[in-house]
């Protein structure tokens, strides 16, 4: 058997191991069969790929099913451009009119990026969009430009995590990503949900990934547990839904992820106009509020004949890795080194795909109307 077969081909529950470039291609014309652009598919499948290559399961391909299903029923729309509603010079707001996050969030950045490239300094409020996907990819983006940035996400109408010390929903579960470039090294990025796991974790457990903490839920019943079905409810032919589950995700960090959480929907829920978890019902959307600033022109400003921040920033970063670890064979890691590292590894070795994990990929393929030997053969090709 081919490493690479389907679960169905083989006649088990075997993983799927799959090229990232190959895969990449497959999600790609999932989505040209939704109606997506060329150019818009393909983002789609380059960012969900790229999420896998970093680790962040959650955010990858498992995601493309659920894609699928909001363009079918048009809670996202295809190729729909960003709409600017204020240009203040540093300050912007854009509305991502429903469209595919993989299109807007970018559009979103680049504007910040040249604006903050020109000011020294951006604010961008981005509402209405779809899902982003990955939040780190975008802190990627500016510091690939040198610039330092922070963006805040809230999810719209998505009620799925319990605050610290409740059991009922009142949350999503909100991401942050920071960026900050440093001359000479990779940047570091910083990219976490607000909830001890990403809804999109708990979904990856489901379908035969890793387990999730034992602490990453709360049940109904107020009990703490790492089962991820008391976050869904099961009908027949249809994915798990997680909307209307009997239990919650926890906030990560007990009061202060729950307090991050909880700024996340203020600053990216309700100060772009996106909206809230709740009370009020919206339609789902991501809102997302990012700052941009330019070292360059900070150095500049302040006169800084030395170095300046990046000068200061590496003697940090060495100071840093220069800790006693603990675990000598782990060393000391910075944030986004874990992702470096799976990527590179991912890159050469390709990307395990749990049998159920592939088997919802091919779902949504088959609802978007993808033929069947387009399917086969991209499960079926060794690396």
């Amino acid at each position: 058997m081919s490493e690479t077969q389907t679960s169905a081909e083989a006649g088990s529950d075997a993983p799927v191991v799959i090229d990232h470039e190959r895969l990449a291609s497959f999600i790609a014309e999932i989505f040209r069969h939704t109606g997506c652009s060329d150019a818009e598919s393909e983002r789609i499948g380059t960012s969900l790929v790229g999420a896998n290559l970093a680790g962040h399961d959650s955010h990858g391909v498992i995601r493309s099913a659920l894609y699928v299903e909001l363009l079918a029923n048009g809670v996202q729309l295809a190729d729909q451009e960003i709409k600017v509603l204020i240009d203040s010079g540093s300050l912007l707001l854009v509305d991502g009119q429903y469209g595919m996050g993989q299109t807007v969030g970018p559009a979103a950045v680049k504007l910040g990026i040249e604006r903050c490239s020109e000011l020294g300094v951006a604010v961008v409020g981005l509402r209405n969009a779809g899902h982003l996907g990955r939040i780190g990819e975008y802190a990627e983006m500016a510091a690939a430009e040198g610039l330092v940035s922070v963006h805040f996400v809230n999810v719209a109408n998505s009620r799925l995590v319990a605050p610290f010390g409740a059991k009922a929903r009142r949350m999503g579960t909100n991401p942050c990503a920071y960026g900050a470039p440093v001359a000479g090294r990779r940047p570091v990025i910083h990219d976490f949900a607000t909830s001890v796991v990403a809804e999109g974790k708990a979904m990856v457990a489901l379908h035969g990934g890793p387990a999730v903490p034992d602490n990453a839920l709360v049940s109904g019943d107020g009990e703490i547990t790492g089962d991820p079905r008391v976050l869904y409810t099961f009908a027949e032919g249809q994915r798990p839904n997680s909307m209307d589950g009997p239990g919650a995700l926890r906030a990560m960090g007990e009061h202060k992820g729950s307090g991050i959480s909880v700024m996340c929907e203020l600053l990216a829920g309700a100060l772009t106009g996106t909206g809230t978890a709740g009370p009020r019902r919206v339609r789902f959307a991501n809102g997302m509020l990012s700052v941009y600033v330019d070292p360059a022109q900070v150095d500049a400003a302040v006169g800084e004949t030395d170095d300046g921040y990046n000068g200061i920033a590496a003697d940090y970063l060495d100071w840093f890795y220069d800790a006693d670890a603990i675990d000598p064979a782990e060393g000391v890691k910075l944030p986004g080194d874990v992702e470096h590292e799976r990527r590179q590894h991912r890159m050469a070795n390709g990307i395990t795909l749990p049998a159920e994990t592939w088997e919802s990929i091919c779902g949504g393929a088959r609802a978007a109307g993808v033929p069947e030997s387009t399917i086969a053969a991209a499960g079926s090709s060794s690396l």
